[in-house]
């Protein structure tokens, strides 16, 4: 059955379809994943995909991408995929999320990609019993295609999970590996919540067994300050399945305690936060 560890996207064999069981969506999300070659502009020190590359993606085959995820839902809302691989607890559908490998926005053909779901949810009438969510690091927010994908995912009434990991030049070129600019960043959040319902999402985690500093902490709390009207919240979590990456042995989970008093401190600038240890 799927657990909340297992987040294989062959899973059920298909390119760019996957299932999983999401604790923070609660239940079964449909992924999407728009870079099957593993590739990806960030290189996260806690990221879980394998064979892990810089790089983008190449061209999404939409019509193999729309009838991957029409045979998908079929399956399970005219069969028994639920009951048989699903615990009882999460036997439920909540969301087509734009995840998988790499950066999704990083794919040329992603804005057609929303088509595609747009078009299959309403053809089950499944357009307001789903979610439509997007996972990104928000690193391409400056392209039309990527605001145009965000804008229609906007109109579905769906989401944007947008990655904050830290927030000062040394903490991000140690987590995320990429270099960080203040000001494009809360740029980047301010179009993306223009767009479309906006969370930050945040990894927290200890590395070298030290949980970031108060200058780290403050540096992040400092931004989310700056957004806290604009954002819907903050996705806090921590490492439920193992890294794939070198620095994996560098990485371990904080105990929830440290989680919830993060969380608090976030809470105190009037933002809402959830927390999955």
């Amino acid at each position: 059955m799927l657990t909340i560890d297992d987040h294989r996207r062959d899973r059920v064999g298909l390119l760019y379809v996957y299932p999983v069981i999401s604790r923070r969506a609660g239940g079964v999300s449909i992924g999407i994943n728009l870079n099957p070659n593993n590739a990806c502009n960030w290189a996260c020190v806690y990221c879980q995909v394998p064979d892990l590359k810089r790089g983008g993606p190449p061209a999404v085959d939409l019509a193999l991408l729309e009838t991957e995820l029409r045979g998908f839902i079929g399956q399970v809302c005219a069969g028994d995929y639920l009951e048989r691989e699903v615990p009882p607890e999460m036997r439920r559908l909540v969301d087509v999320a734009f995840s998988g490998n790499g950066e999704p926005t990083s794919a040329d053909g992603f804005a057609d990609a929303v088509g595609c779901v747009e078009r299959v949810l309403r053809e089950f009438s499944l357009s307001d019993a789903l979610t439509v969510r997007l996972i990104t690091n928000g690193s391409l927010m400056h392209r039309p295609a990527v605001r145009e994908g965000i804008r229609r995912i906007g109109a579905l009434r769906g989401e944007v999970w947008f990655k904050v990991d830290r927030a000062s030049e040394a903490a991000v070129a140690r987590i995320n590996q990429v270099a960080f600019s203040l000001e494009k960043t809360q740029k980047a959040l301010l179009q993306c919540a223009e767009l479309a319902d906006t969370w930050v999402q945040t990894c927290w985690f200890a590395m070298d067994g030290e949980e970031a500093d108060e200058t780290e902490q403050q540096a992040y709390l400092a931004l989310l300050a700056s957004l806290k009207d604009k954002v819907k919240g903050v996705h806090l979590y921590g490492l439920a399945r193992p890294s794939l990456q070198p620095e994996a042995p560098r990485l371990s989970a904080l105990p929830p305690e440290y989680l919830r008093r993060f969380a608090d401190r976030i809470e105190t600038l009037g933002i809402r936060v959830t927390v999955s240890p």
